[in-house]
């Protein structure tokens, strides 16, 4: 398969779902490759992207380099790109090494990713459980200065958590 067939088979948002993103109805996620991109910034096309934030644009191939930090010829191959010439095996081992290791520092990052979320959701009810606590104990009494003295703590590491997953 060439890199037009290529192209001609895999829409720009075919790429960026295999990366767990998904783009609003107006085209739009936050950029993978920038830090502190609140809202989204990169605007996927049918066959390009383009970064209103950081500037970086490209097709699926470019995508695919920059996620799993590869060269063309890897991005390539691996949307089911072929050569001409024979590889060697040492040369098909390192690829294969080299796709695998790029596959599991994406996995690496969802399963991070979701276990913050899940973290967050914890948190966010201990923070409902300690807000109705503070409501319904009597101020001033020992059990509401613990929730007072807990609650900010608290909202701290909820807030920074919220901050790290909402970051990319």
């Amino acid at each position: 398969m060439t890199a037009n067939d290529i192209k001609q088979q895999y829409t720009m948002t075919d790429i960026v779902s295999r990366y767990g993103l998904r783009p609003d109805r107006s085209g739009f996620v936050r950029c993978p490759f920038h830090v502190g991109d609140r809202t989204a910034s990169l605007k996927i096309y049918k066959d390009s992207f383009y970064c209103f934030g950081c500037g970086l644009s490209g097709d699926i191939f470019k995508f695919v380099m920059l996620m799993d930090h590869v060269s063309f010829k890897d991005a390539y191959l691996s949307l089911g790109g072929e050569y001409d010439h024979a590889e060697t095996k040492n040369e098909k081992r390192h690829r294969k090494r080299d796709l695998l290791i790029a596959e599991q520092k994406r996995k690496n990052k969802e399963k991070e990713v979701q276990d913050k979320k899940e973290e967050l959701r914890h948190l966010g009810n201990y923070l409902g459980l300690l807000v109705r606590a503070e409501k319904t104990l009597e101020p001033l009494s020992e059990g509401w200065c613990l929730v007072e003295n807990e609650l900010p703590q608290t909202y701290g590491r909820w807030l920074k958590l919220w901050e790290e997953v909402n970051e990319k």
